[in-house]
């Protein structure tokens, strides 16, 4: 989720071209919740201006893990578990079986997404496989992803980075 709403909230830049902010906050908020929840409901205008806010706040975890500043990651991520008050609880809801939540019932739709993301990160930077949050290595592309590869090697947001870089190295070694 953590991933979905950067890669659709903050600019920056997007498979070799400039990714501006979204011109249609809510539908880019819905999108990137999507990404990790396909059937979540339609932000409203002021729940897609916060998660703008949280993504940006994310955005900063992935880059400090990309740069190899863990501890500042970890200090990023502590901030939103303390500001979210994250904790564990079981939920059984929308026909769906018991599962975990990270937040109470009754708090917004952005803070409680907020925890979740935070929680997550906070697993993942808490253990061996911090390196797995990364941000694309491709020229001109700044969107993150979260490696789940078996042997821990992903360096690009999609297969689309990975071709492009791919091809100008063939053709940069003379390959017709």
């Amino acid at each position: 989720m953590a991933v979905g709403l950067v890669n659709e909230l903050t600019p920056g830049e997007r498979r070799g071209r400039p990714f501006p902010p979204p011109r249609d906050l809510t539908a880019a908020a819905t999108e990137g919740l999507r990404a990790g929840y396909p059937g979540h409901q339609e932000v409203t205008e002021s729940e897609a201006t916060e998660f703008a806010g949280i993504a940006a706040r994310l955005r900063a975890v992935f880059d400090a893990v990309a740069t190899g500043d863990v501890d500042a990651a970890a200090l990023r991520v502590n901030r939103l578990l303390e500001e979210t008050r994250a904790r564990p609880l079981l939920q059984r809801h929308d026909g769906e079986p018991w599962h975990l939540h990270f937040h109470g019932p009754g708090g917004a739709v952005a803070g409680d997404w907020a925890a979740s993301c935070a929680t997550g990160l906070a697993i993942v930077l808490g253990s061996e496989f911090h390196d797995r949050l990364g941000v694309c290595t491709a020229p001109h592309c700044d969107r993150v992803y979260v490696d789940v590869s078996r042997n821990g090697t992903r360096r690009f947001c999609s297969t689309a980075c990975q071709n492009r870089v791919k091809t100008a190295a063939f053709r940069a070694r003379g390959n017709p």
